[in-house]
């Protein structure tokens, strides 16, 4: 499987992101096609990560098919052949969607990150180390760093076009969606990540925090969207090396985050964009690490036909 920086198909591109390519297909459908692209401190590197995009697509691919009966999704197929079956079009493009490209409803987004927290860290801990609070709300005093929160906290966010998204209040949401999308949302974010996390311990991971995105579909339903508990929406953290207290490494792109720290500390890089290059040690060592969360997850290997 070669490796891809971006997509050209012969369907019309209707959106383009720091990972996924989005083309429709006629009015009621959308072809979401992950790219081997990888961005770390909001800046996207020029080096591209072997399977990244089907590790990617496949993990999603894989929780779909778990919540089914949990919440209703967006997911019509991640087969490479189902989908050319109902796109004609991309016959010609089989060995550039394999993997990589997942067939779904199309939704009216909500402007929302549905970010559910089980463990205290990231951006999260920097508030709370500071002024004890969550998005400007109080949280109990002496929690650590990487603790667990229980019960998990439902903590929403803006969803920014570049840079970071912010931290909102759950009556934030409300005021911008209404209680009734706000509940909901909220019960659906927290019922896929109560199955998520249980799933996952099982198989020696933490999953310490995730996003989600939902959408209203043309039937009026809200519906789980986007990727879901992927490396890249998720903070993974091996269960068995866990301690709090302190930070954990990331079970995703820590070879990349590391790498970049030494080069912004050694004075090599400003932390902005044109990022420096990337070793071939660092891209190799990522890629294990996003094949690996796949294994671990689902309990095999990544194999493309």
């Amino acid at each position: 499987m070669t490796t891809m920086l971006a997509s050209d198909l012969p369907l019309p591109r209707i959106g383009r992101g720091k990972v996924r390519d989005i083309y429709a297909v006629g009015d009621d459908r959308v072809l979401l096609l992950a790219t081997d692209r990888i961005s770390a401190f909001d800046v996207v590197m020029a080096e591209t990560i072997p399977m990244k995009g089907a590790v990617l697509t496949q993990i999603s691919a894989w929780w779909f098919n778990q919540l089914e009966g949990v919440v209703p999704h967006h997911m019509i197929s991640a087969d490479a052949g189902a989908i050319i079956k109902e796109v004609p079009a991309l016959q010609a493009h089989r060995a550039e969607i394999a993997g990589r490209a997942m067939l779904c409803r199309r939704t009216t987004v909500f402007p929302i990150e549905c970010v559910i927290r089980g463990y205290l860290s990231g951006s999260a801990w920097k508030e709370y180390a500071g002024s004890d609070t969550l998005a400007g709300e109080k949280l109990p005093p002496g929690l650590l760093e990487s603790g667990k929160l229980e019960p998990a906290i439902f903590s929403p966010a803006t969803k920014a076009e570049s840079g970071h998204d912010e931290n909102i209040t759950v009556a934030t949401v409300r005021e911008r969606l209404g209680d009734e999308v706000a509940y909901t949302l909220e019960s659906m974010a927290r019922a896929v990540y109560t199955l998520g996390e249980k799933i996952s311990r099982d198989q020696g991971i933490i999953i310490a925090d995730t996003k989600f995105e939902f959408g209203r579909d043309s039937d009026g339903r809200i519906i789980l969207i986007d990727e879901v508990m992927t490396p890249d929406s998720s903070r993974f953290w091996a269960a068995d090396a866990y301690k709090p207290g302190q930070p954990q490494p990331s079970f995703d792109k820590q070879p990349l985050r590391d790498y970049l720290d030494v080069e912004r500390r050694a004075g090599r890089w400003n932390g902005e964009a044109p990022p420096p290059p990337l070793p071939a040690s660092v891209v190799d060592a990522t890629s294990k690490r996003y094949l690996e969360a796949y294994r671990r997850i689902t309990g095999a290997d990544l194999t493309m036909i």
